[in-house]
């Protein structure tokens, strides 16, 4: 199936791939496949489609998430409702010396996320089978940066986040065409907004944005989450 990723337009993204980097794309998409006929992981089915909107739409994040983390050699990250694994999954085989704790409630899919960390040796991944309110309480201010897509509200996802942030923390959220509208319902006078980039998603007519944020130095996690 390497052609048909190369064909999806993943190389216009601007990443390399490796011959490996690919098998283990593959390997991923084809797991989840075969567990969502039993599972139901994900709502969208058929492999294909499942390319374009999972696999593609989740790394067209790492050009950006790269420039942001770069001054970090080996940033901790923690994907907020992470189902199927998506986003850390793919992200966690093109950065391995990224360190992604993938928070899930969901028993079936931390299920899953286990068997494919363990059927693809990721070493540099672990799964946390918790609620993020709990998970937050116990691993505060451990993480570089946090990401989500469509997981929750912008709001909720930055309530949610704040506890888990080192100082300076990152959040990056994967948003659809209703950015605008929850951005709205964030206080600018918490969060700073240090980037609204479109995601080029090649062959997807859908639109994608990525936000990223920070705390404001003022924030404390006493008021957050619980």
């Amino acid at each position: 199936m390497s052609r048909d990723l190369l064909g999806l337009g993943i190389q216009q993204l601007g990443l390399e791939l490796s011959a490996e980097n690919l098998g283990a794309l593959e390997l991923f998409l084809h797991e989840m496949a075969r567990w969502n006929q039993v599972h139901n992981l994900t709502a969208i089915e058929g492999e294909q489609a499942g390319v374009k909107l999972h696999l593609v739409d989740s790394i067209a994040v790492l050009p950006l998430m790269r420039e942001f983390l770069k001054a970090l050699p080996h940033p901790r990250v923690a994907d907020l409702g992470s189902g199927g694994g998506l986003p850390a999954i793919p992200i966690a085989i093109m950065q391995p010396t990224w360190s992604l704790t993938l928070i899930e409630a969901v028993r079936k899919k931390t299920a899953f996320l286990q068997h494919i960390r363990g059927k693809l040796k990721l070493n540099n991944v672990v799964v946390m089978s918790e609620r993020v309110e709990i998970a937050a309480v116990q691993h505060a201010g451990q993480f570089d940066a946090v990401i989500s897509r469509a997981f929750t509200s912008l709001a909720r996802f930055l309530e949610l986040s704040l506890p888990l942030l080192k100082p300076k923390g990152l959040v990056f959220a994967m948003k659809g065409k209703k950015a605008d509208e929850e951005m709205r319902g964030v206080s600018l006078e918490d969060w700073e907004l240090l980037a609204d980039e479109p995601l080029q998603i090649p062959n997807l007519g859908a639109e994608r944005r990525l936000l990223i944020l920070t705390p404001r130095e003022k924030i404390t996690p006493l008021k957050q989450v619980l």
